[in-house]
């Protein structure tokens, strides 16, 4: 096996940032790509205009690759904010008016995976309030998923870079997902595992893959430490990547890492061009 027999897209939110948005798209297609993913690419709005979502389509449509992967509006991303969903007042107001449109804009390129960040502990609020308000817009978000088709994921994040973040274990983001699929009955709520978050908490990526591959709806990577290529850190990917295929896993695999201080198109040695494409 190794990493030719994954199924791997590119996260234009964090590869290909040298370049506008619009341009990222072909710029992934040109280096042999044929999947994209994008945590919300409107920062400071969960409702953009109308011409700005046709653009992205536009421009994804023309660059001939594929969106597998979409985050709903996590506030300011990059940024201190880990998601808006479990924050009280306008932040989670936000959150409720970008339901319907990432939905919507998702479907209407059959993308069928949305990503829903959870949050940060907000000081002086009772950590049980913020629950309570999650489940209610994670199950509108999971009831909005299911409306175009697709899966809901919810994402551990690690605790020495995101501290305030409560999800920052796989059980953790396991135990919202069952929480979510108990409430809407849909079970369409999946875990997000991200190999690099779970390698910075210091967990045993092995027993993770045995215990969650079965929940898991979507896998990033990104070499550990610095969040860099595949072979700039000390992760055994290839090896972990067999494992979750080994324990079933199919879907897809995002890179998520920082080129470092080169092109985004030249990060990409460690995959052979033939790999690149989607199968």
């Amino acid at each position: 096996m190794g990493f030719a027999d994954q199924r791997f897209n590119v996260n234009l939110s964090i590869l290909f940032t040298e370049l506008p948005l619009l341009e990222r798209p072909a710029a992934a297609a040109a280096a042999g790509f044929t999947a994209v993913e994008l945590w919300w690419p409107w920062i400071d709005s969960p409702t953009p205009a109308q011409s700005e979502l046709d653009a992205l389509r536009a421009a994804i449509e023309n660059a001939g690759v594929r969106l597998t992967g979409l985050n709903f509006y996590a506030g300011q991303l990059p940024g201190p904010d880990r998601g808006a969903l479990s924050v009280p007042g306008e932040e989670s107001e936000r959150f409720r008016a970008n339901v319907d449109v990432a939905a919507d804009f998702a479907g209407s390129l059959g993308c069928t995976a949305l990503n829903a960040l959870y949050g940060n502990r907000i000081e002086g609020v009772d950590p049980a309030e913020q629950d309570a308000l999650a489940l209610e817009n994670l199950t509108l978000a999971a009831r909005a998923a299911d409306r175009i088709g697709a899966v809901l994921l919810v994402e551990a994040l690690n605790a020495p870079e995101s501290p305030r973040y409560p999800l920052a274990s796989a059980p953790a983001a396991v135990g919202v997902v069952d929480k979510v699929n108990a409430a809407t009955g849909l079970d369409n709520a999946r875990f997000l595992m991200d190999l690099y978050h779970l390698a910075m908490n210091g967990e045993d990526l092995p027993r993770v893959i045995e215990r969650f591959a079965a929940q898991t709806g979507h896998v990033q990577i990104a070499d550990s430490p610095g969040r860099g290529a595949p072979g700039t850190g000390s992760l055994p990917l290839e090896d972990l990547l067999d494992r979750l295929r080994a324990a079933g896993y199919e879907g897809w695999v995002g890179l998520e890492y920082k080129p470092g201080d080169r092109p985004s198109a030249e990060s990409f040695d460690w995959l052979p061009r033939e790999a690149r494409a989607a199968r």
